[in-house]
């Protein structure tokens, strides 16, 4: 494992902190609508992992390597303690975070997403990512939309990965994603987080339509986050913050409040 990367974030609102940790190819850029919203209670951090964003590329995609660099961030900031939030792989970044360093995690907010190794599900999204990149690069968005239709059949997803795109030295489009390094220990990324029980209270919000977070993975959740409350947004699938957004922020200042 290398050194800790220096994350690139994003800071509105005061009161206590709430630091807001992205996805699998996401960016704190997808959360700017929720982190407005959050900052007029909380002092809202919304971070870049490695490798997303405008964070280094690095290698090592490991929860404890990427939990190493949001608690230097934390240190950097001078925050002894965060309530701490994460989508997807950033919830098991959260996770990961609140096993290793409990008494810097006041309250735990985990995005549809469970403490438990997945299968590899995104064969086709880094096939669709390496068609734009081993072309070197598209000359628009239309042309990077095509090049991934190939491979991915759905336009939302599509859309979500375009978020990605930035324009290089040579004047095409291309990824601001650490491709290789992503593509090179996407087995750590599938891993379950692990460490002793978390004793402070924790949500797990679950879309309905999602298979993330399936009853069986129940279990799991409660030997790690014993003071668990689970919340399944109805109708929603795996990007619930981003279908119903009212009703998540709803869900997560009432347990921040409580």
């Amino acid at each position: 494992m290398s050194g800790n990367a220096e994350l690139f974030y994003t800071e509105q609102g005061e009161g206590f902190p709430l630091m807001i940790i992205h996805g699998l190819f996401g960016s704190a850029d997808n959360w700017r609508t929720l982190s407005k919203k959050f900052s007029e209670t909380y002092r809202v951090i919304a971070l870049d992992l490695r490798n997303h964003g405008r964070s280094p590329h690095i290698e090592g995609m490991s929860y404890e390597a990427m939990a190493a660099d949001v608690l230097a961030l934390m240190d950097k900031l001078g925050l002894e303690k965060a309530h701490i939030l994460g989508h997807s792989m950033g919830g098991k970044v959260a996770m990961q975070l609140a096993l290793n360093q409990p008494e810097r995690v006041e309250k735990l907010i985990v995005a549809d997403i469970a403490p438990v190794e997945y299968g590899h599900g995104h064969d086709d999204v880094l096939a669709a990512l390496y068609a734009v990149h081993n072309s070197g690069g598209a000359v628009s968005r239309k042309e990077a939309d095509a090049m991934m239709a190939e491979h991915l059949d759905t336009l939302g997803v599509r859309q979500f990965l375009s978020t990605n795109l930035e324009k290089k030295e040579n004047g095409k489009l291309g990824w601001r994603v650490g491709l290789d390094q992503i593509n090179a220990d996407y087995d750590s990324v599938v891993k379950a987080p692990s460490g002793n029980a978390f004793a402070k209270p924790s949500l797990f919000i679950r879309g309905e339509v999602s298979h993330y977070v399936e009853d069986s993975y129940l279990p799991q959740v409660d030997a790690l986050f014993p003071h668990n409350q689970l919340i399944t947004m109805a109708g929603c699938g795996h990007w619930l913050h981003a279908e119903k957004p009212l009703d998540f922020l709803a869900h997560v200042q009432e347990f921040l409040s409580s």
